[in-house]
């Protein structure tokens, strides 16, 4: 399978030697995680995670994200919905969600995330359940969605510590890479035009030790963290995120979903992050002028 190319339509599957690499590829939704792109993310990682010449896998993003997590189109509740209707929806969905992060950790193949660009919400998640996470110098991290009343992720608290995971998750503030590199969150910051060779070398060094031993070192860890709980406080977190899904009628975020019907996803974005700039780190941190 040497240099194949897979066919999918929201994935690019590659091989090369013993690397697999795998790019969320909606680029002109700045990799906004759909279901059908979600689907195909965990096919392609099974895909290579089946194949004994593949050894690791680096999971990144096209164009200027890794990805700007789930779909807003998805998420706007409509007038006519009801609590049994919201709460069986947000149910399955964070649920699947869990699953779907706990499949990125029991993988016997090592997943290196390629932080480029933005890297939020759901996003964040994925860059937080991988193996490895290596990050652009222009990587930028956050759940703004906390704003419009959404949730977190438990792994944020158990890798950064509990304080550094408030800081962020009680404001929707968006940080750069060398805060995530400082709580602990990312392996380690390279210039943007480096990120992919330096997560394929690191996957290159990891493919020379024997395959048993990865595999098997992996699971010490990972199960080790579920014996201790882990997927218990996932599936805590699924229910936790369904009761705040179902509170998005609140009337302190009305005006959000006014903003989304009357102007799409950027009114709905300048609405919700307008009274949070400047930002802590990234792009919105500059002020004008």
């Amino acid at each position: 399978m040497e240099g194949a190319e897979l066919d999918y339509e929201f994935v690019r599957f590659s091989q090369d030697d013993a690397v697999a690499t795998i790019t969320l590829n909606r680029a002109d939704t700045m990799n906004a995680l759909s279901d059908r792109l979600e689907r195909e993310l965990h096919q392609a990682l099974d895909e290579a995670d089946a194949d004994p010449a593949v050894r690791a896998i680096v999971l990144t993003g096209a164009g200027r994200a890794f990805s700007a997590g789930y779909d807003f189109g998805e998420d706007i509740p409509g007038d006519d919905a009801t609590a049994a209707a919201t709460l069986r929806r947000w149910l399955d969905t964070n649920q699947r969600s869990v699953e779907g992060f706990m499949h990125v950790m029991e993988l016997s193949t090592p997943v290196i995330a390629a932080v480029n660009g933005w890297c939020l919400g759901g996003g964040f998640w994925y860059a937080l359940c991988s193996d490895i996470t290596i990050a652009a110098e222009d990587a930028t991290f956050g759940q703004p969605e906390v704003r419009g009343i959404s949730s977190s992720s438990i792994l944020f608290a158990l890798l950064a510590g509990w304080k550094n995971a408030h800081r962020y998750t009680l404001t929707g503030d968006h940080f750069d890479a060398a805060e995530a590199l400082r709580m602990g969150i990312v392996n380690e910051v390279v210039p943007a035009g480096e990120l992919l060779d330096r997560a394929h070398a690191l996957a290159a060094r990891i493919a020379m030790v024997p395959a048993d031993s990865v595999r098997l070192n992996k699971a010490i860890t990972t199960y080790g963290l579920e014996a201790m709980g882990l997927r218990n406080a996932h599936n805590v977190m699924a229910f936790l995120a369904t009761i705040a899904h179902a509170s998005g009628d609140s009337s302190e975020v009305r005006h959000l979903h006014e903003a989304y019907r009357r102007g799409g996803i950027r009114a709905f974005l300048e609405a919700r992050d307008g009274p949070f700039q400047p930002e802590p780190g990234g792009p919105r941190s500059r002020q004008d002028g």
